[in-house]
């Protein structure tokens, strides 16, 4: 992973350009259809929404900070809001069907819903399958009629297609993961919500306002919580982190200087460079000849 490119935020940047991506919009919800090649290898985005995708032809490889995860043809995810990297494959085609839906509107339908749902764990993965059943392909396949004519359906038709995609794949008790992680956002206090964000989102390039959007928080509040919560400035913490992180996979995993600036979240190799030797009195390259001895 060798470019430096900004990170976009992918919901804002889908919603502020209709003609090239083909959308539908209900309230602060957004369903887009992608089908195109890419020309670039590597992509940077984040979302403030969590965003459930269903691949209708092509391969991607969704990269976070707890691993990667191959999508492929048929394969259902919800990707919790956060950011990642994104590997496409030069020139191949990708066509793929996006929900962006709000925690408030999953709330507000799990809560309708009969049946309770129950957290079985603490700890949930950014890219969380959900079960490819025949209720699951049948629901996307009508969702692409939608897109075949130039009237726009009724945001009441689209907000009751919304309502049903999730409570179709919350009745489905395989999807004990997805449902652990819709029950935590019945649950989750603050505290967690910011620590969650901070830990999964701090080698990625991403900006103190992101991160407050992330936890749903005003700048200046999320700056507050931060210092109550961690007892130092949310930059300084970051640094620090992005630092030990680089160190790692320059000692352990034997990455590149560069390799190890760009997954660690640095804007550039050579601030990547400075800012490590300020920290640990060697330069990226001499630690990692060091270990290689």
């Amino acid at each position: 992973m060798l470019q430096f490119h900004g990170v976009y935020n992918l919901y804002t940047k889908i919603a502020a350009n209709s003609s090239f991506y083909r959308q539908l919009s209900c309230r602060q919800s957004l369903i887009t259809t992608i089908n195109c090649s890419y020309k670039v290898q590597y992509e940077d985005f984040w979302s403030h929404h969590n965003y459930i995708i269903y691949i209708i032809e092509g391969r991607r490889i969704w990269h976070t900070a707890q691993g990667s995860y191959e999508l492929k043809k048929g394969s259902c995810v919800l990707v919790q809001k956060g950011a990642c990297i994104v590997e496409h494959f030069v020139d191949s085609t990708f066509c793929v069907e996006v929900f962006f839906i709000p925690d408030e509107f999953i709330s507000e339908v799990l809560k309708s819903k009969s049946a309770p749902i129950y957290k079985t764990s603490d700890k949930h993965h950014p890219v969380i399958p959900i079960e490819n059943n025949e209720a699951v392909q049948t629901f996307f396949q009508s969702m692409l009629s939608y897109f075949d004519t130039n009237r726009e359906p009724d945001p009441a038709l689209l907000e009751l297609k919304f309502r049903e995609l999730i409570l179709t794949i919350a009745d489905n008790p395989a999807n004990r993961e997805l449902l652990s992680y819709f029950c935590s956002l019945l649950q989750e206090p603050q505290r967690i919500t910011l620590q969650r964000v901070m830990e999964d989102n701090f080698c990625f390039n991403l900006g103190l306002e992101e991160f407050a959007r992330l936890s749903t928080r005003s700048l200046s509040a999320f700056k507050r919580d931060f210092l109550r919560i961690y007892q130092t400035s949310p930059g300084k913490w970051l640094i620090e982190k992005r630092l030990n992180h680089a160190l790692h996979l320059l000692t352990n995993l034997g990455k590149t200087v560069t390799e190890a600036a760009f997954e660690s979240g640095f804007e550039s190799a050579s601030h990547f460079s400075r800012t490590f030797r300020q920290r640990f009195g060697r330069s990226p390259m001499a630690m990692r000849q060091q270990e290689a001895v």
